[in-house]
Formats: C-alpha cells, sequence, structure tokens
C-alpha cells in the first residue's frame, strides 16, 4: 500500500499558484512576492520559494530584480483572449470609489482593456430603453454593471455578450454577480437600536422603486418588536441633495425620528451635516448607522457606526469572471460575502423627550 505524504508549505503554495496559472488567474506576469504572501496569508520566503520552483519547471521567468516575473505556459494550455469590459456605473460618483478604482486596474493587470462608459445609469435618466441604445452602442465584449434595477439586469442575462452585476437586484435573475449579505448585520443594528430605547427608527435609502433586502430586514426586525412600521420609517424621496434636505427636514417636522439608518456614506456626512446644521446632534438627539463602510469613517469623532465589509473579494471575483469568460466559459455563479455591524459613537439612548 502507498504511503500519504503531508505536503509542505512550498508544495502547497507551488500546487496552488500552478493550478491558478493554468487557470489563467494572471495574464502577462505574476503578481509580486509581497502582493500574494498578503493575498495568501503566509510569508514572504515561502512565498519566493514556490515562485522559484515556478521557474524551474519553465512556468515563470525571472526578469531581475524588482521586475515581475514573465507568465509562460505550455502553448495550447490556456486559451484566453484579451477582454474589452465596459464598467456601467449608476452614477459618476461611483466611478471614483476605491474599490470601482480597484476593479478597473486589476482588470487591465489581467490582461483586458476595461473602461467605465461615459454615460451612467443616472444620466440615461434610468431608462431601461436608452441604456439599452448604450450598450448596443459600444464594442465591449463584457458588461460590469454596478447597482442596476432588475428588469436592466433581466434584459443583460439573455443578451449574447455576458454581463457581471455588481450589486443590484441581482437575486433570481440568471447573471453572474456579487453583493453583501446585509440583513443579519441590519437586523443587528436594529436590535442595537431597540435595546437602547429606540421606537422610532427610519431607513434613508437610495434608488429602490422596491424595498430592497435591508430595508425589508429593518421593517421586519422592528416589526418582531412590536414596533409599529409604515411609510414613516421608508420614505420616498427624489435621488438628489435638495430633496435629502426636505425629507430630512419634514422628517423633523412633526414626529422626529430617533435613530436614522442610512444608505452610503456620503449620504450619511450629508445627512449629518445638515442636522448638525439645526442643531440635531449624534448621539446626543439623534442616533445614525451607516449602511456603507467608509474609509473617512477612521477620521470621524465620534466613532461612526456602520456596516463593514471587504471590497477585495469583490474584486477578484469579477476578474475571476472575466477569465473565465475570455476563455468561453458561460459563467454565471452568483456570490454573497458576508458584513457586519460595527457598533459606533454615532449611537446612544434614545431621547427622553
Amino acid at each position: 500500500m502507498s504511503q500519504f505524504r503531508t505536503l509542505s508549505a512550498v508544495e502547497q503554495v507551488v500546487q496552488h499558484l500552478r493550478k491558478e496559472l493554468y487557470r489563467g488567474a494572471w495574464h502577462g506576469t505574476m503578481p509580486g512576492g509581497d502582493k500574494l504572501a498578503k493575498e495568501l496569508a503566509i510569508g514572504r520566503n515561502t512565498v519566493e520559494v514556490a515562485l522559484r520552483q515556478l521557474e524551474k519547471e519553465g512556468l515563470l521567468v525571472g526578469q531581475g530584480s524588482r521586475r515581475r516575473r514573465l507568465i509562460v505556459l505550455p502553448e495550447g494550455e490556456l486559451q484566453s483572449t484579451q477582454l474589452r469590459v465596459a464598467i456601467l456605473a449608476y452614477e459618476n460618483f461611483d466611478k471614483n470609489l476605491n474599490y470601482m478604482v480597484e476593479l478597473r486596474h486589476s482588470l487591465v493587470e489581467a490582461g483586458h482593456v476595461a473602461s467605465f462608459v461615459s454615460k451612467t445609469m443616472l444620466d440615461l435618466g434610468m431608462d431601461v430603453k436608452r441604456i439599452r441604445r448604450l450598450v448596443a452602442a459600444n464594442d465591449a465584449d463584457a458588461w460590469v454593471v454596478v447597482s442596476a434595477p432588475r428588469d436592466l439586469l433581466e434584459w443583460f442575462s439573455v443578451q449574447p455578450v455576458p454581463a457581471f452585476s455588481l450589486f443590484g437586484h441581482r437575486r433570481g435573475v440568471n447573471i453572474a454577480a456579487i453583493g453583501p449579505e446585509h440583513p443579519p448585520a441590519i437586523r443587528a443594528a436594529v436590535q442595537r437600536l431597540i435595546a437602547l430605547g429606540h421606537e422610532r427608527i427610519v431607513m434613508l435609502q437610495r434608488r429602490a422603486s422596491e424595498p430592497a433586502s435591508s430595508s425589508r430586514s429593518a421593517l421586519e426586525e422592528m416589526k418582531k418588536h412590536g414596533l409599529p412600521t409604515g411609510s414613516y420609517n421608508l420614505p420616498l424621496w427624489e435621488d438628489s441633495p435638495e430633496d435629502l434636505r426636505r425629507v430630512l427636514d419634514e422628517l423633523f417636522r412633526i414626529t422626529p425620528p430617533t435613530a436614522l439608518i442610512i444608505d452610503e456614506a456620503f449620504l450619511f456626512h450629508a445627512a449629518k451635516e445638515h442636522l448638525a446644521h439645526k442643531g440635531i446632534l449624534a448621539p446626543e438627539h439623534i442616533s445614525l448607522i451607516c449602511i456603507d463602510g467608509d474609509l473617512t469613517f477612521e477620521w470621524c469623532e465620534p466613532s461612526v457606526a456602520h456596516i463593514q465589509w471587504a471590497s477585495r473579494p469583490w474584486v477578484r471575483r469579477i476578474v475571476r469572471w472575466a477569465n473565465n469568460v475570455s476563455r468561453g466559459e458561460d459563467d454565471r455563479r452568483q456570490t454573497i460575502t458576508n458584513v457586519k455591524f460595527v457598533d459606533g459613537g454615532t449611537v446612544g439612548p434614545a431621547p427622553k423627550n
């Protein structure tokens, strides 16, 4: 009987990197040792020994100190082509987000051509017919669509050009997608507020003609604790700075909420600043929670209560999808990433009045 042999750490890394190379995870050049060590959560020396082994196998070619190794796979082992990937953003603000910049850079680094289309969904008034015409006029080989409504994703799912949904109303649509699993964290946030005596909890949500899963989870948790729910808890407003200020003023005119759960980081800052001008401060007069995470929160005092998630898995998944598509695979897998509620200084006991 043959004996099993436990692979050393280096052998395991070599095996993993070899598999990823043949799968097309990287194109042209290999990521540096520091980056791979960070991604794999292992020591730099282990990675370097593994990379030198792959050089001996002829899969990588060194180009000198501080230069990336060339990827040289045997002819015919990997069938892939460069993709022209068009990124359709919801609004221009999306294009400058850190993870969107990283996504575009990572796609280019993987050997593809990636660019944002000139118009956003908001520029086109969320008109699906106008968005279809924009797509038809573009020469892209694949599309990444950010925060799209369900009817648009359903249209993309039956087009000959493959598409990937980042966020958006993707559930139940036959399209590759990834996004955070907000409901458990939202329920934890609502439970925290209720434990502090809050009974008037309002969600300020953008982009949805129908309540998103996060809003439904918040309302369901409120009902579970015997709190009345209705349009007051999920007010309708136009997607503009002026209407944000209007809806905030209306909310605090008669029966002011004691807690606001706000959709995105920039919206959180805008709402917090507007309320502060009115003398309404967090957490003394109002508790504030953001459904988004943002680097600016690290600079805030008091600390911001928020829903935390990591964007790196999203970027990696979209790059893998693009590589799969470039080899002719019909990749429509949907992935959900975990998030958590992070308590902060913007949350406190409900005001007595």
